[in-house]
């Protein structure tokens, strides 16, 4: 088994030595082995400090992490414990993913390029997390996105607008979803945490309850936002061709009379 002075249980976990001793006081991460005045750590510590990173990066609060890692090292009931890390790490979509070959993409999205351009494509793709490598092809995680920007290749898009603009939806999405976590932890996480901790079923019930309400909320506020958009956009467009239509009736019309 590794042992680690704490700096080097800090870079190796990518935390910090002031993180590891906030752990330590507040109970999440057990004391080290004492060498005369050195604290030495081991694995343990290890995957302790890289799990507490991923529950906190999950949303869960300090009296919650400590209820969990106590819960399962004495054996007690987790049922509720499980509850909540199930809705916390569950997919929030339905959606299976796919799989793609090198072939199968470049017919979609290649074109003739060259050899440069494609491998600059496909790191672009994989850095947004649209297909990711699997072997010798690509796992696709949402088959959605890639059939929207297929639809947008073929009507004419460029690729990098796509790319370009799936970017800045995947940020706003990131804000919009980090509008709805921050309203939960501080209306009902903090309050739990204040209240101890006690009541993960709560908990665990809110986060699960955010699923329809996030969608719910996103829905009608994009379809509102397309409807004015478009008329804004595409009005002046659209009174044109209309013109032209009236006007090539007008026509049609006088030739018939004569």
């Amino acid at each position: 088994m590794a042992e680690y002075r704490i700096d080097e249980l800090a870079r190796t976990a990518g935390s910090t030595v002031r993180n590891i001793r906030a752990y330590q006081d507040r109970g999440l991460l057990p004391p080290p082995r004492l060498e005369g005045r050195v604290g030495i750590y081991d694995d343990s510590h290890l995957a302790r400090l890289r799990l507490i990173g991923k529950l906190l990066a999950r949303g869960y609060t300090f009296a919650i992490i400590k209820d969990l890692l106590s819960a399962w090292e004495t054996g007690k009931d987790v049922g509720e414990v499980l509850g909540l890390e199930k809705v916390l790490t569950d997919p929030w979509s339905d959606e299976i993913p796919g799989t793609a070959t090198l072939e199968e993409l470049m017919a979609t999205f290649g074109g003739d390029l060259e050899p440069a351009e494609v491998e600059r494509r496909l790191a672009r793709t994989m850095e947004l997390g649209l297909i990711e490598p699997e072997g010798d092809h690509f796992r696709v995680p949402s088959p959605r996105l890639l059939h929207v920007g297929a639809e947008l290749v073929a009507a004419g898009i460029p690729v990098d607008s796509v790319l370009d603009i799936a970017e800045q939806i995947r940020d706003d999405c990131d804000v919009i979803a980090g509008r709805f976590v921050d309203l939960v932890r501080e209306h009902v996480f903090q309050r739990l945490e204040d209240e101890g901790g006690e009541d993960v079923a709560e908990a665990a019930a809110m986060v699960r309850r955010m699923r329809p309400l996030v969608k719910m909320v996103v829905d009608p506020f994009i379809a509102r936002a397309m409807e004015s958009r478009v008329q804004v956009a595409l009005g002046a467009q659209l009174e044109q061709i209309r013109d032209h239509m009236a006007a090539a009736v007008t026509v049609d019309d006088a030739g018939a009379r004569r």
